[in-house]
């Protein structure tokens, strides 16, 4: 083969390094398995990453945003403190707001809109419970539960025993963290206390219809659903709401629709895109550096596959010379060796992406169930207690980019030094 390379061009010197990678085994397996587990491990947290993203989007967008969310300017200043006193597009003329069903009406006309609904949410003092607080969040429950999937694993309403309020009764539903830690069951009774727009108490005892699980804590443990036209007679809101979320068809088309919702709202009103959200935005700030830490772990694996090739060079130092006798040149010589490596990584980084496809494809099946492992401890970050790992050609191709690129790069330098062995010295030794 080595007499007539000249023949084949660099097609033999591609064959004469694969031939050379196998003359020992044990050294070879070595460097495919430090390419793989680094590859690995980049699938593995790539599809974690990819997961944790998606999830949190279908967080912020089900439970506070949509895709697009309107609120008054007022409740935006004091929005901590969940205020009824301040509902959408409200002025001098109508203090508690025009009807929702008018606004959601215009909005609806706009082209890309899937749905609109009003939303409520209320602070409740829970006087018979070891539950002291809560959240009141008033829904149009029938339309909401047919558009969303509440429970973020099942893909389901999350309703798990009883049924839903019906509209403009005393009913609620309770999730199954609040009703195990307050001893509460379907057909019991909360008296509770909250304050109406006109900030008078309100004592409301509405009955448990319903217990559902939405397998996100923060929902689980403090909210009471009720029927939002209910929520509305007892805090005094006419027919206002205290906001309004857009659903749009293509969530890359929200910020188009937000634009057109303040033209028609005007000023006032304080309209959000769901790319807004804080946890959303850190989220793509931060990704860059997961990247980073991946270049890392394949910059360390690649020093394995740096050492072996000095150590090949090194080894086969007469062979260097006697290719430099047969007429190689040293281009040539480097590229056998190059070829060497980049063998290496390609098999590795396959292998890696093969292990790691597996293990993620399992995990985009079966969740990873945070809130098991970690309990509360995530509660402010917009994450539900299942994470599904994400799995995707891209995540999959880019790993295995990643570990041929790097390791071939890295053990560039290493296949330069047998360009200068000198073929008359290296055949002394």
């Amino acid at each position: 083969m080595m007499s007539n390379y000249k023949t084949g061009g660099t097609a033999a010197l591609i064959k004469i390094a694969y031939r050379n990678i196998w003359r020992n085994k044990r050294r070879t397996f070595f460097c495919i398995a430090a390419v793989g587990i680094a590859v690995f491990f980049i699938v593995l947290y790539s599809s974690m990453i990819d997961g944790m993203i998606r999830n949190m989007h279908e967080v912020v967008q089900i439970y506070d945003l949509g895709h697009v969310k309107v609120v008054s300017s007022q409740y935006e200043a004091e929005n901590e403190y969940m205020p009824v006193q301040y509902p959408v597009a409200s002025s001098a003329s109508q203090p508690y707001g025009k009807s929702w069903k008018e606004l959601a009406s215009s909005i609806k006309e706009i082209p890309g809109v899937r749905a609109v609904f009003p939303r409520i949410s209320s602070l409740a003092t829970l006087q018979e419970s070891t539950t002291k607080h809560a959240v009141l969040w008033g829904l149009c429950i029938e339309d909401e539960m047919a558009a969303n999937h509440f429970n973020l694993t099942n893909r389901s309403d999350g309703l798990l025993e009883g049924r839903w309020p019906e509209s403009g009764t005393n009913e609620c539903a309770i999730g199954r963290v609040f009703a195990h830690k307050s001893g509460l069951s379907v057909g019991d009774r909360i008296p509770l206390k909250t304050v109406s727009a006109q900030f008078s108490d309100k004592i409301w005892n509405p009955v448990i219809t319903g217990i559902f699980n939405f397998d996100y804590i923060k929902y689980d443990e403090q909210f009471i659903i009720v029927d939002i036209e209910r929520l509305q007679r007892l805090l005094a809101l006419d027919e206002g709401t205290q906001s309004l979320v857009i659903f749009a068809d293509n969530e890359k088309e929200s910020g188009v629709i937000a634009a057109e919702v303040r033209n028609i709202l005007g000023q006032g009103n304080v309209v959000t895109e769901w790319r807004d959200n804080y946890w959303v935005a850190m989220m793509e700030m931060i990704t860059p550096i997961y990247t980073i830490i991946f270049l890392v772990f394949l910059i360390v694996a690649s020093f394995l596959i740096i050492n072996t090739v000095v150590m090949i060079i090194h080894e086969r130092i007469k062979e260097i010379g006697m290719m430099g006798c047969l007429g190689m040149t040293r281009a040539e010589i480097v590229k056998v060796f190059f070829f060497e490596s980049l063998f290496l990584a390609m098999f590795g980084a396959f292998a890696g992406v093969i292990a790691g496809g597996v293990i993620a494809g399992i995990g985009a099946v079966y969740p990873i169930r945070m809130g098991d492992m970690y309990g509360n401890t995530f509660s402010e970050m917009p994450l539900g207690n299942a994470i599904f790992l994400g799995v995707s050609p891209f995540i999959l191709i880019r790993a295995w980019l990643l570990g041929v690129v790097v390791a071939s790069l890295f053990t560039l330098i290493p296949s330069l030094k047998s360009a200068f062995v000198e073929p008359v010295e290296a055949l002394r030794r």
